[in-house]
């Protein structure tokens, strides 16, 4: 029985060792990345301040974001009314008048929403005609130049 207690308790004094063993081990470790975290602020801060000033910042910067988010959303809603499309036709109004110096110009937004401006040359006069255009069409009557500015306009790409 004593033989039997005697590696009995060898067994139980191994596994206790092997179980401090790892453990001093696993405590080395977290030293070692305590040590490597402590080292990075200066001897003379208060790491808890340190933390609270980035936490601080984190939350600056997240509130920034939300603000730059907004904005960009309001920029893309303007950006969507802006001129960004334009078709022009060169024409010549009269017979008797050389070179193509009348013109139909369409400007439009990604809505193909904007005015078509017909601009008629003559030896004795100048007239510009302006229509509105709502989704590609205008509900006044437009010349044959006027529909082909507006169609050269809805051609191009939204941006």
């Amino acid at each position: 029985m004593n033989d039997m207690t005697f590696i009995l308790s060898i067994v139980v004094n191994v596994m206790l060792t092997a179980i401090v063993l790892f453990f001093f081990y696993k405590l080395r470790r977290v030293e070692k990345k305590y040590s490597e975290f402590i080292s990075k602020f200066d001897k003379n801060e208060n790491i808890e301040e340190t933390l609270k000033d980035y936490i601080n910042m984190v939350n600056n910067v997240n509130e920034d974001n939300k603000i730059m988010h907004a904005n960009y959303l309001n920029l893309e809603k303007q950006l969507n009314r802006c001129a960004q499309k334009i078709g022009i036709v060169r024409y010549n109004a009269f017979d008797d008048v050389g070179s193509d110096l009348s013109f139909a110009l369409a400007v439009l937004d990604n809505e193909n929403n904007g005015v078509v401006l017909n601009a008629i040359y003559a030896r004795t006069s100048n007239n510009i005609y302006a229509k509105p255009i709502e989704n590609g069409t205008s509900k006044y009557t437009l010349s044959e130049e006027e529909i082909h500015a507006v169609s050269c306009a809805k051609e191009q790409e939204k941006i």
